[in-house]
C-alpha cells in the first residue's frame, strides 16, 4: 500500500516525540527515530490485523477475478514458517510483488510433519492446536522477513544511499493464507472455538469439508464418509460466527466437498417436506424394495415413490450411496454450501482433468453464476500419467497414429521427448490457466510441494556427500547454487536475524553493544570490497 510504510514511520516517531515530553528525562535514553524505524518493520501487531488486511486482498482478487478469468490466484503449501518466508521473498525476488500469490496450511502436512504423536495420516488425529500454532509460526517468519529487509533498507538510507522510495513503498511479505481445518475436528462448537484460534492466529479464508469429522480420510483415499448437508452448514455458520465475532468481516470460507469420492454416510438426516435438503440426499441412498413380511426387527425402511423401500447398510452402519450419483451430489453440495454463507467452493475430483472439472462447475454456476472454486494441483495425481492418457485419447479420436506409443505404459522414459509428450507437457503447463479460463478455477494451489522438495533434496544430497563426492556434493549442489542465484539464506545469520540484532542492540545500549557482525564474522565472505555479490544484491532487493 503506497506510502503506508512512510506513514507508519511518521506516526511512531511523532508519539515517541509526545511520550519523551510527557515522561521527561527518564525517556532520555530513548531515540524517537530508532522506536519510529523498529515500529515501521513490524507493521501488523496482532494475527487479527493480519486476518483483516489478507481478507481484504482475497476480495479485491475475487473480484477482479469475476471481471477476468485470467486474473486467477495460486499458492504452495507449507509446512514451517522458514518455507514460508522463503517462498515469500523468492516471490519478492523473481516477481517484484507478491500479488495474487498466496501460502496454504494443509492438514495433511500438519499431520505428516507437525504433530506431537510424530507422523500421522491425514485422518484429523494431530492435535488440533497444531494447527493455529503453525499459521501463528508461519506469520512470525514473514513479519521478520519485513523486519530484515526493511532494517537492510534503513541502513543502506543511513549510508547515504537514496532509498527512501523503497522505505515508503515497501510491500510486505505477509500474504492470504487458506488454513485447513480438516472436517472442523468434532461438532459445531469444536469446529467455531478452533475456527477462532486459526482467525487470531492470522487465518483470513477456511476450508472445511464435508466429511464425518471422526472418520475423515485424505481427500486422495479410500473409506470418506460424508455428512447430511444440514451439518456441513452448522459448521459453516459457525466459522462464519467466529470471524464475525473476531471483527474480521470479510473472512473467507472455503466448502470442500468430497462426494465425488466418496459412497458412504453416517447418517440418515430427517426430512421435514417433499423435496427439501435432506429428502434430496435421501434419495441419494441406495435402497432396495421390500415388502414388510421381508422387513425383520430394528431395520430402517424408508418410503419412495409409494414403495417401501430399506436402506443399504453396511455391517459397520454405514449407508451407501447410489453408484453413479457422485456427480449430482457434488453439485447439490456446491449449491448449497455457497447459497448458505460459503465464499468459495473446492472439489476433491480423482484426475486433473479441466473438461470434467468444468462439467461439474458449470453446473454450479447454472444456479450460482459467480461460483468459483479453489483447486488442489494435487502430488496425489501422477500428473505425467493423466496427461500423457489424455493426449493419447485426443489423438485416437482426432484419427492421428498412435501405433508406436503403448498406451498400458507412457510413463516409459523412450516416450521423453515424443510428439505425444510434448503434448501432454504442454498441457500440463498451461492448466492453470485453462482451469481458471474454462472450469472457474480462481485459486491454484500444491497442497504438499515442501514435502515432496524436502525428501528430494535430502536424496540427492545424501547419494553425493556420503558417497564419493563428500562435501563437494554440498558446495556444488548447494551452497554455490545459493550464491549464483542471489537465495537470501545463504547469509543464514542474516536471515535468522543477526544483522537486526545488531541493530536492536545499538538502539538498546548504544556503543557499549556486543554485536556480532565485525571483522572476524565468517559472513562476510560472502562479500566484496569493490561491490556487492549477488547474493548482496538479491537481499537488498527483497
Amino acid at each position: 500500500m503506497k506510502n503506508l510504510a512512510q506513514d507508519t514511520y511518521s506516526s511512531a516517531l511523532e508519539t515517541v516525540r509526545v511520550l519523551k515530553t510527557k515522561y521527561g528525562s527518564t525517556w532520555n535514553a530513548i531515540d524517537p527515530q530508532s522506536a519510529a524505524r523498529m515500529v515501521a518493520q513490524n507493521r501488523f501487531k496482532t494475527g487479527i490485523d493480519i486476518a483483516k488486511y489478507t481478507a481484504s486482498i482475497m476480495r479485491s482478487d475475487m473480484e477482479a477475478y469475476d471481471a477476468d478469468q485470467s486474473q486467477y490466484t495460486q499458492s504452495l503449501g507449507c509446512w514451517h514458517g522458514f518455507v514460508a518466508q522463503q517462498k515469500m521473498i523468492s516471490v519478492k525476488k523473481h516477481y517484484k510483488t507478491t500479488s495474487k500469490r498466496y501460502l496454504y496450511l494443509s492438514g495433511w502436512m500438519v499431520a505428516a510433519l507437525r504433530s506431537e504423536f510424530g507422523p500421522l495420516p491425514d485422518q484429523s488425529m494431530h492435535e488440533k492446536t497444531a494447527v493455529p500454532s503453525l499459521i501463528e509460526e508461519i506469520y512470525d517468519f514473514l513479519r521478520q522477513a519485513d523486519a530484515i529487509a526493511l532494517n537492510d533498507l534503513f541502513r543502506r538510507l543511513e549510508n547515504g544511499e537514496d532509498v527512501q522510495d523503497e522505505i515508503d513503498n515497501f510491500e510486505t511479505h505477509v500474504v492470504p493464507i487458506i488454513a485447513d481445518i480438516d472436517a472442523g475436528f468434532g461438532n459445531e462448537e469444536a469446529t467455531y472455538l478452533l475456527a477462532k484460534k486459526m482467525i487470531q492466529a492470522g487465518a483470513c479464508a477456511i476450508q472445511i469439508e464435508n466429511q464425518v469429522s471422526d472418520a475423515k480420510q485424505c481427500g486422495h483415499q479410500d473409506g470418506k464418509v460424508t455428512v447430511p448437508h444440514e451439518d456441513f452448514i452448522a459448521k459453516l455458520n459457525a466459522i462464519r460466527y467466529a470471524f464475525l465475532e473476531l471483527g474480521v468481516d470479510e473472512g473467507i470460507i472455503v466448502a470442500r466437498t468430497d462426494s465425488e469420492r466418496a459412497g458412504l454416510t453416517q447418517k440418515l438426516p430427517v426430512s421435514n417436506e417433499p423435496g427439501d435438503l435432506a429428502s434430496q440426499y435421501l434419495d441419494f441412498v441406495a435402497c432396495e424394495e421390500v415388502s414388510i413380511d421381508e422387513v425383520v426387527n430394528n431395520e430402517v425402511l424408508l418410503k419412495r415413490e409409494g414403495k417401501l423401500v430399506r436402506p443399504i447398510r453396511l455391517s459397520n452402519g454405514l449407508y451407501k450411496f447410489k453408484e453413479g450419483s457422485n456427480i449430482d451430489r457434488v453439485v447439490l453440495d456446491c449449491i448449497t454450501s455457497l447459497e448458505n454463507g460459503a465464499d468459495l467452493l473446492w472439489i476433491e475430483t480423482p484426475t486433473p482433468h479441466v473438461g470434467q472439472i468444468a462439467s461439474m462447475v458449470n453446473r454450479v454456476k447454472e444456479v450460482v453464476p459467480n461460483a468459483k472454486l479453489v483447486y488442489n494441483n494435487s502430488p496425489s495425481f501422477n500428473w505425467t500419467l493423466n496427461f500423457r492418457n489424455q493426449v493419447y485419447d485426443a489423438m485416437v479420436e482426432a484419427g492421428e497414429d498412435v501405433s508406436s506409443y503403448d498406451k498400458n505404459n507412457l510413463m516409459d522414459v523412450v516416450y521423453d521427448g515424443s510428439e505425444l509428450c510434448k503434448r501432454a507437457d504442454e498441457k500440463i503447463r498451461t492448466f492453470q490457466i485453462d482451469g481458471a479460463r474454462d472450469a472457474g478455477i480462481f485459486h491454484h494451489l500444491i497442497t504438499l510441494p515442501t514435502y515432496h522438495t524436502t525428501a528430494l533434496h535430502m536424496n540427492d544430497l545424501t547419494e553425493g556427500y556420503f558417497g564419493e563426492e563428500g562435501m563437494l556434493a554440498y558446495v556444488k549442489g548447494v551452497q554455490r547454487q545459493e550464491i549464483r542465484k542471489g537465495v537470501s539464506c545463504v547469509k543464514h545469520q542474516r536471515m535468522a536475524g543477526s544483522d537486526l540484532g545488531d541493530d536492536h542492540k545499538t538502539f538498546f545500549a548504544g556503543d557499549k553493544a556486543l554485536k556480532a557482525g565485525g571483522t572476524k564474522n565468517t559472513s562476510n565472505q560472502f562479500e566484496v570490497k569493490e561491490g556487492k555479490t549477488e547474493v548482496e544484491l538479491a537481499a537488498v532487493s527483497v
